[in-house]
C-alpha cells in the first residue's frame, strides 16, 4: 500500500532552466511526452511548473516571441511541492489545496519526481482519486 509521496511519484523528474527560451521547453515538453514540467534554476532549486497552458496564454497568446522568452518569465518563484517521505495523504490535500494537478516532490532541495493526478489513480482507490479530481476541477 502506497503511504508516501515518495512510493506514488513518477521518478527521475527531468526540469527546463529557468534561462532556456520557451521554444526549447516547448520542444522539451513534446520530446518527453508532457504537459508540464518543473523548472529549477541554476541554483538547482525549483522555481516554479511550467505547463503547455502558460506557453499558449502567457506566450503565443501575447504575442512573445517564443525564441527570446525566457522560462524564469514565467516562474512564479513559490512553486507548491511535497517533501518525498511526507505522507500521500499529505500530498492529495496539497494538490487539492492548491488546486495543481502536479505536484514537484523534494528531498531535501532536491527534485526527485513527480506526483501526478495520473500517479493518484494508478496507487490510490477510486473515491481518493474521485475526490481529487472533483476538488481539482473546481478552479
Amino acid at each position: 500500500m502506497a503511504t508516501s509521496a515518495r512510493d506514488v511519484m513518477t521518478a527521475d523528474a527531468k526540469c527546463v532552466q529557468e534561462d532556456d527560451t520557451i521554444r526549447t521547453a516547448a520542444e522539451a515538453l513534446a520530446e518527453n511526452g508532457v504537459g508540464a514540467m518543473p523548472i529549477c534554476g541554476n541554483d538547482n532549486r525549483l522555481k516554479g511548473m511550467l505547463t503547455d497552458r502558460d506557453i499558449t496564454i502567457e506566450v503565443v497568446a501575447k504575442g512573445k516571441d517564443p525564441d527570446s522568452t525566457k522560462v524564469s518569465e514565467l516562474a512564479d518563484g513559490k512553486p507548491v511541492t511535497i517533501g518525498a517521505d511526507d505522507p500521500v495523504e499529505e500530498a492529495l490535500r496539497t494538490m487539492k489545496d492548491h488546486q495543481v494537478r502536479r505536484l514537484p516532490v523534494i528531498d531535501g532541495h532536491d527534485l526527485i519526481g513527480i506526483v501526478s493526478q495520473a500517479d493518484v489513480a494508478k496507487n490510490l482507490p477510486d473515491e481518493k482519486v474521485g475526490d481529487l479530481v472533483e476538488a481539482i476541477s473546481q478552479g
